[in-house]
């Protein structure tokens, strides 16, 4: 299969070089403790051995950056920081790694008198001194809250796709290129229409694919693997990840299922042009990472599979997210949203929070809730 790549401009990534033709490169996420050297070295170590171009870590406090740049002793894998809330916190992790990203939507969380351009320019004085890339990552959960106010609720691409363009430009405005976007949702099909728009509008950035909150395997290939097909097909992605929830001696599987997708695609092995079905339970989780609070957070999210097969031909969603982080803003669309904390899972019903269970106590009320929407959307059809 022949696909002629989008000729975006090369963006140097420690020792591996994305855009500008080179192939594309597939990352992941360390799902260990930050602060757990020792193990976070391990996995950054097995996933760079299974082919990681880049491996992200999550930074959420001063320890954690101490630990970082021990950990940057401990492998030879290309780094990335995850910044979430805490912008400052680039200036302690900038000299260990080879990469930034920021999410736009985080920025208002400190410093809420600071605007969101100041904290910028923090970011990018930080990268160019200490040669670092940048990714901005823009994602459907936790889209800017100005933005998203501007638009009607119902539309949550253009949101991403706007804010994704304003910082391009100022960014651009400081001198600086050497950045990539990711525009990331849980939706393959809104994945596939807001990476198409962007790169319409601007060919010449180099984008990060990915699916959030995929889920387990093997689903979360498919989804991802669907979005993959149809954007990279037309020449759009220079790098890529598997977004996976699976226990941390798994992480490299998200490794395998990104090379495996991109081999296939250039064999012509493909399942486009693909659509998901509009009807039937979808049930979305995030990738296991150093934020999730609770292992058991896993676990729950395959319980919840088995425990909702039954209401397969409901159209209806469910998110499991792991952490405080992505979890309360990232179930605000679901039917049924859980977010997990280290003893207690907060139940949501939409925006609406119905309260936080503990471990053992959450599967029934989920199926209490399950049953109560399922017996609403029947009553609606008759």
């Amino acid at each position: 299969m022949t696909i002629q790549r989008k000729p975006t401009r090369e963006v140097r990534i420690g020792n591996l070089a994305i855009g500008g033709g080179h192939p594309i490169a597939v990352q992941s996420m360390t799902a260990t403790k930050t602060q757990d050297v020792a193990a976070t070295v391990r996995q950054a170590e097995a996933l760079r051995e299974a082919g990681a171009g880049v491996v992200r870590i999550a930074v959420d406090s001063e320890r954690d950056a101490e630990a970082l740049a021990e950990i940057r002793r401990g492998t030879t894998a290309n780094l990335a920081v995850d910044l979430q809330e805490n912008f400052r916190l680039a200036e302690l992790v900038a000299p260990h790694v080879d990469k930034i990203r920021y999410n736009p939507g985080h920025l208002y969380h400190h410093q809420k008198d600071r605007p969101w351009q100041e904290k910028v320019r923090f970011i990018i004085e930080q990268a160019v001194r200490n040669d670092c890339a940048v990714r901005i990552g823009v994602n459907c959960g936790s889209v800017d809250p100005e933005k998203k106010a501007s638009f009607d609720p119902s539309d949550s691409i253009t949101p991403m796709l706007q804010s994704a363009l304003e910082h391009c430009e100022f960014v651009e405005s400081l001198g600086f290129t050497r950045f990539c976007v990711s525009l990331k949702d849980s939706d393959p099909a809104k994945v596939v229409e807001v990476n198409r728009r962007f790169a319409e509008l601007r060919p010449d950035v180099p984008l990060h694919l990915g699916v959030t909150e995929a889920g387990l395997p093997p689903d979360g290939i498919i989804k991802t693997r669907v979005a993959f097909e149809q954007l990279i097909g037309i020449g759009i992605g220079d790098t890529l990840r598997v977004s996976l929830t699976v226990p941390n001696d798994r992480k490299p599987e998200e490794i395998v299922a990104g090379r495996e997708i991109l081999a296939d695609i250039a064999a012509g092995r493909v399942r486009s042009v693909v659509r998901l079905q509009a009807t039937g339970l979808n049930i979305i989780s995030c990738p296991s990472c150093s934020r999730v609070e609770n292992e058991a957070f896993v676990e729950l999210a395959q319980n919840v599979k088995e425990l909702t097969r039954y209401a397969q031909e409901h159209a209806l969603t469910i998110a499991v997210m792991g952490c405080r982080v992505n979890g309360p803003g990232e179930t605000d669309e679901a039917d049924l949203g859980l977010w997990c904390g280290p003893n207690r899972v907060n139940l949501k019903r939409g925006t609406e929070v119905i309260g936080a269970f503990t471990y053992d106590e959450i599967l029934p009320r989920v199926r209490e809730e399950l049953d109560r929407l399922i017996s609403q959307l029947t009553s609606s059809r008759s």
